[in-house]
């Protein structure tokens, strides 16, 4: 079988290769991707030989490139040019230590670099010399895995995955991202190694974790990873929401498969990694805050989403997700997630729907997008009536917004301005009146205006024993 290669790049990289007369393929993820028509932009090219050589030649020769970077102790070199990034490694046989994912590396042929991929849909190549220019190469029936949507190792997968183990990681992440079946050989064997993972650097497994989370249904990918015991190791705090306890006859919902299904709606409407990740932590305290209590009908889970908050920081922490804004942004999700439903239940007034509005500032749109995703009753009447619920929220936040000026909201008066007026330095008596203004403003006793905040700045001012200058 012979691929038609379009892009005018592998013109290129066919003159390059005829004028060396060097043994050459597109190897990997370029071919699986070009069978399934999806889109791609990252062609691994493994040369019998010398590939940081052949890079070399080829970035001389290419037009617009952005960057070159080759590394001598893998063999490897990357070139990115006009919107393309092209990775040239020479052909190698790999072998490996227990204790270690890193391989001791020999020179090898096309079939020994097959032999190391990871799935028998990644080790397709096809060839780049002018004798069979295009040519499907396929010693292990990969074509037809692609087409009957299967994921397996092309040899023993007890060895595939015990060499190294972040290839587990990875065939999960394909039949979450493709829709594949590992099949059950291959399930097996990353149950039976599933504690492999642990010699994975941690930014490995958060990488596969996001691409898992960013793919159109995550929850395939997290049930894959809880069935094969991964996630236990990976992340115990996901896994610990799985189960439901009984007592009384009353049971609660199994707390897991229900934030996957939030998951999987929200990912419906957003595409955001940090927004899903929200998604994915927004009742983590619930197996920490569960309490039976007979008098209240059953199971609650009171405080869940502030416990959950405090758990944002300590998770990304472990995982080494970043500890930025992102981090912020999710932990304020986690916190507020349940309170625009509560508000649903319980009442609105303008009070509250300020405080939420000032609390959510730049998240108040991602926050319903959550609230949203949350509703995962399959009673269609209950369904409606929460979602006509969460609307009338919505509305009334957009109305007071609109009505009070409060979206992205600092009172009007600050620290300098008090400073200012009663002639005094940083102190507690600072903290008190701007406390004041804040809540007189969010509970409508005063207008959100400079003029109404500055008379009730001195009017505190003078009850705490300050003098107006």
């Amino acid at each position: 079988m012979k691929l038609t290669l379009v892009p005018p790049i592998f013109k290129d990289i066919k003159d390059l290769i005829a004028k060396e007369n060097c043994e050459a393929y597109i190897v990997g993820g370029y071919v699986r991707d070009l069978l399934l028509n999806r889109p791609s932009k990252d062609i691994d090219i493994v040369v019998v030989g010398d590939g940081i050589e052949l890079a070399k030649k080829f970035a001389a020769q290419a037009n617009e490139v952005s960057d070159f970077a080759y590394f001598k102790t893998f063999g490897t070199a990357m070139v990115k040019t006009m919107g393309w990034e092209v990775e040239f490694v020479g052909a190698r046989k790999e072998s490996y230590s227990p204790d270690s994912r890193k391989p001791s590396v020999t020179i090898g042929s096309i079939k020994d670099d097959q032999n190391r991929r990871d799935f028998t849909i990644n080790a397709l190549a096809v060839s780049l010399m002018p004798r069979n220019y295009g040519e499907l190469i396929d010693p292990f029936g990969g074509l037809a895995d692609l087409e009957n949507k299967r994921i397996r190792t092309p040899l023993d997968p007890d060895i595939t995955f015990s060499d190294d183990p972040l290839r587990m990681m990875r065939g999960i992440r394909f039949s979450t991202q493709l829709g594949f079946e590992i099949l059950p050989e291959t399930f097996d064997a990353i149950k039976r190694n599933a504690n492999r993972i642990k010699i994975i650097s941690t930014e490995r497994i958060n990488d596969e974790l996001n691409k898992i989370l960013l793919s159109p249904k995550p929850s395939i990918g997290f049930n894959l990873l809880f069935d094969t015991g991964l996630l236990e190791i990976i992340f115990p705090e996901l896994a610990a929401m799985h189960g439901v306890s009984v007592q009384e006859g009353k049971a609660h919902k199994d707390n897991f498969y229900h934030t996957l299904m939030v998951v999987d709606n929200l990912s419906s409407e957003s595409d955001d990694l940090w927004t899903r990740w929200a998604a994915l932590l927004h009742d983590i305290g619930k197996p920490s805050t569960k309490r039976f209590v007979a008098k209240e009908g059953g199971w609650t889970f009171h405080g869940h989403e502030d416990k959950g908050a405090s758990m944002v920081p300590k998770i990304f922490g472990k995982l080494k997700l970043p500890l930025n804004e992102k981090m912020k942004r999710v932990q304020k999700l986690v916190a507020l997630h349940h309170r625009p439903k509560v508000l649903a239940e319980e009442g609105v007034t303008d009070s509250a729907i300020r405080r939420l509005v000032v609390d959510a500032g730049d998240e108040l749109d991602d926050l319903f997008t959550i609230c949203r995703a949350d509703i995962t009753t399959q009673n269609k009447f209950k369904l409606e009536r929460y979602l006509k619920n969460l609307e009338q929220v919505r509305q009334l936040v957009e109305d007071v917004t609109e009505r009070d000026r409060l979206r992205n909201w600092q009172p009007p008066i600050d620290g300098e301005h008090i400073m200012k007026a009663f002639g005094i330095g940083p102190s507690k008596e600072i903290g008190l009146i701007k406390a004041e203004i804040r809540e007189a403003i969010l509970d409508g006793k005063i207008s959100n205006n400079y003029e109404a905040a500055y008379q009730l700045m001195i009017d505190c001012g003078m009850r705490l024993g300050l003098n107006k200058v």
